[in-house]
């Protein structure tokens, strides 16, 4: 059976209200995305206030990366369980289970009394948000006519590229206008009127005991063994010095060894947990480099952004969260234009478009000098903007237009997970790249600055003469002019670093638009 027939069959069977493409269906597609909004939203909206979430519950730097480290992980473990879940509980009563645990955990958030309670509780904020991200993403596969996908997946766009670039701004704003505690008391509005929308929209159906009995235990516990583990690893891996750090390879040995069991597990059963028999299908294999590599330059940006602003220019949060926002709202200008142009172009040819787009944005960052700030920063801003949409409409459809109606579950999972793991990788790929390149070229730099230089010497009796003139004795003002002379050399060694791993990125994502442009030209049906 066709998927075209079989979504025809499941409208003609369907309840009257509940049709494919009905009113019903659009406000439940809706309540799904605001949902993913709010999940992806929280993954970011803590960063730009962490000093002030870590004051208040006295924890240090590292300490406090966990706050953001246990939501990831928790969420990682919750995407590939909610295809199994919601196929027995129904989409309807795990949508609306979820989204109310969801509120509740946000709700504890905002009243921990130290690091354990507040970590404890944004792995569970991460535990039922993970879930809202593919169901929203199965909701448009499944209640939308096939002529209806490309616009809804031009909404999801919005949710998986516009909530992260909003968030820092949102996150900053909220801490300085009020405080820390807003960041999780916005998510009870929103996530009640979800719950209302869930409620009309979704068709009631009964619990699939034999479905829920049905359960795949071994793949479970690899699973989250497994995708928990990476994740501390990519998360944590830079800030503990990778396999120096005893923890970092003794849970680098658990992912391999449970990640390959997980795959060797999903591949023999008949009934997975996760049916990734779907990767032995080339264009959706394809497309799942695509979106990791998505992931990884998406949330790269976000991550690299405002660390080269905060550590090279000074930048407060709300100052950084100005510049992140030339990420998001340009692309609202052209998401509703994208269904239409996928009517006349190749889905490939505009995913490749938006690809090279967002390889072009990267490069323009990789020429920056120690003027280079926000207002420079927000040319590139607005073409990695103007890109995005053209990848995640297209490769959406892409992915999916060979799956069959029992696949949507698992292809959800894949896509969404491959996207998240592409995030964490960039993250510690640029974290690792930044360190490492700028330790070389602030080597590179002393040996070319020798104290005997001309240039160093004329720097250093110019700084001195201006300090003693300001009031310093003769011997302080040169120990203060060394001081200053040393943070100019690390600055700059910074600066290249951070030039490099923009470039870097870039070319990686040349790999993607030849990867989107290997893909089976798209069959129109007629």
């Amino acid at each position: 059976m066709s998927s075209s027939t079989a979504t025809l069959h499941e409208s003609q069977s369907a309840p009257q209200g509940f049709e494919s493409g009905s009113l019903r269906s659009w406000v439940a597609v809706f309540a799904g995305l605001i949902g993913a909004f709010m999940a992806i939203l929280d993954i970011q909206i803590t960063n730009a206030s962490m000093k002030e979430i870590q004051g208040s519950l006295g924890a240090t730097l590292e300490e406090g990366s966990w706050i953001a480290t246990a939501y990831l992980v928790a969420e990682m473990i919750a995407i590939p369980l909610s295809g199994w879940l919601s196929q027995g509980l129904s989409v309807r009563r795990y949508l609306l289970w979820t989204t109310a645990f969801f509120i509740g955990a946000s709700l504890l958030c905002s009243i921990a009394w130290n690091l354990e309670s507040m970590i404890a509780f944004r792995a569970m904020q991460g535990f039922f948000g993970g879930a809202l991200i593919p169901l929203a993403f199965r909701l448009i596969l499944e209640l939308l006519p096939e002529s209806k996908r490309a616009i809804g997946m031009a909404l999801f766009g919005v949710t998986a590229t516009f909530a992260p670039s909003i968030g820092p701004t949102l996150g900053g704003w909220l801490t300085e206008q009020f405080s820390w505690h807003y960041l999780f008391y916005i998510n009870v509005p929103p996530g009640l009127i979800v719950m209302g929308m869930l409620a009309y929209g979704l068709e009631k159906k009964p619990v699939l005991w034999d479905k829920l009995k049905n359960i795949d235990l071994s793949g479970i516990i690899t699973m989250a063994l497994g995708m928990g583990c990476l994740e501390v690893v990519l998360e944590e891996g830079n800030r503990k010095d990778w396999f120096g750090s005893d923890l970092i390879r003794d849970l680098t040995i658990v992912a391999v060894i449970n990640i390959t069991l997980f795959v060797y597990i999903q591949l023999k059963k008949e009934e997975p947990l996760v049916n990734l028999r779907l990767l032995g299908q080339r264009d959706f294999a394809i497309s799942t480099i695509a979106y990791f590599l998505l992931g990884m330059a998406l949330f790269g940006a976000i991550y690299m952004i405002p660390l080269y602003l905060a550590q090279i220019h000074n930048y407060s949060p709300l100052d950084i969260g100005e510049v992140i926002m030339w990420m998001g709202f340009p692309q609202l200008l052209v998401l509703p234009f994208i269904p239409k142009l996928m009517e006349r172009f190749d889905g490939r040819y505009l995913a490749a478009f938006g690809f090279t787009m967002f390889s072009l944005s990267y490069y323009m960052n990789s020429h920056m000098t120690a003027d280079y700030a926000g207002d420079q920063m927000i040319a590139s801003q607005i073409v990695r903007a103007l890109g995005q949409p053209f990848i995640l409409v297209p490769i959406g459809i892409i992915a999916t237009m060979h799956i069959k109606p029992h696949e949507n579950a698992s292809a959800s999972t894949v896509l969404n997970v491959m996207r998240n793991l592409g995030g964490a990788f960039g993250i510690a790929l640029v974290s690792t790249l930044t360190d490492t390149l700028s330790r070389g070229h602030l080597a590179h730099i002393k040996e070319t600055l020798s104290a005997v230089n001309p240039m160093a010497n004329q720097y250093l009796n110019q700084t001195t003469s201006i300090l003693v003139q300001a009031g310093s004795d003769p011997v302080t003002a040169s120990s203060q002019a060394a001081v200053m002379l040393g943070k100019t050399m690390t600055e700059q060694a910074y600066i290249q670093a951070y030039n490099d791993v923009f470039f870097i990125i870039s070319a990686l994502l040349l790999i993607a638009v030849v990867a989107v442009l290997s893909i089976r030209k798209p069959i129109k049906e007629r």
